[in-house]
């Protein structure tokens, strides 16, 4: 079953069924950001520490910088994004993922916000 969680800095990290876990950026963290124009990913294989910076996002507004929580290697990048880097405001919880990680300790990921607490965070924003 996959299970999704939420950072208070707008990402999303699901668990998938092989125990890796696809990482975005969530719909109130595009509508922030504004018309993305540049996603740069990190190499597959490369290994990051927890609060690396995994992706830069350039929109027409600002620049922002996507962190992985925790450390992990990166099994697989959404390769679309090169050439369609508005999938993530589309799509922000689907074909605008933006890449795959193989987490060094996935039992971290049950300090992460579920959907409902979620909600209510950016509710009070």
């Amino acid at each position: 079953m996959n299970a999704t969680k939420y950072t208070q800095e707008h990402e999303w990290l699901r668990l998938e069924d092989d125990g890796s876990v696809t990482l975005g950026i969530t719909d109130y963290a595009q509508e922030q950001l504004g018309d993305i124009v540049f996603v740069e990913l990190p190499e597959v294989g490369s290994h990051l520490d927890g609060d690396s910076n995994l992706v830069v996002i350039e929109s027409v507004k600002a620049v922002g910088e996507v962190k992985l929580a925790v450390g992990g290697t990166v099994l697989a990048i959404n390769e679309r994004l090169a050439d369609a880097p508005e999938l993530v405001n589309s799509a922000p919880l689907a074909e605008g993922w933006l890449l795959r990680v193989q987490l060094d300790d996935a039992s971290l990921l049950e300090r992460l916000m579920d959907g409902n607490a979620y909600q209510a965070y950016i509710a009070e924003l």
